[in-house]
């Protein structure tokens, strides 16, 4: 539950956005997210930003299933993230979130798959996926 750490976040002055999926088979988007705003529910029920404004991350967090050595991700099997990272540019520093638990040898990735940039775990030290890189934006971004 990340909830906790986005009210922090944003009460020092990081600017949060949440993904919107309102159709299936298509990319999502991102609203402004503010604590306290007010929220709608799209695909699965899944809460985003009524009223929020449309923004483009620089900062990706993506949900982990099953990670390899190589970044690449198991998600939750609909696609989302990687139909939506092949038509952002820039493309965002991307960031799985999951547990050591489900790291595997390879999750034996498509041509449609994007490898993460990083992955957090919470019990091992961040691990770099083989195609990291580290954006550089002198704009403010968003997360």
């Amino acid at each position: 539950d990340l909830r906790p750490w986005m009210r922090s976040r944003s009460e020092c002055g990081t600017r949060i956005a949440l993904p919107v999926a309102l159709a299936h088979g298509q990319p999502l988007t991102f609203r402004e997210w503010r604590p306290g705003a007010r929220l709608a529910h799209g695909l699965w029920r899944i809460p985003y930003p009524a009223d929020g404004m449309e923004v483009t991350p620089t900062v990706v967090l993506a949900p982990v299933v099953g990670f390899d050595p190589q970044g690449y991700r198991l998600g939750y099997g609909g696609g989302f993230f990687d139909r939506t990272l092949a038509v952002l540019s820039p493309r965002p520093l991307v960031i799985g979130l999951g547990y050591s638990c489900t790291a595997i040898k390879t999750i034996f990735p498509q041509p449609h798959d994007i490898p993460m940039d990083w992955i957090v775990t919470g019990t091992l030290p961040a691990y770099r996926g083989a195609s990291s890189r580290m954006a550089v934006s002198s704009q403010p971004g968003w997360v």
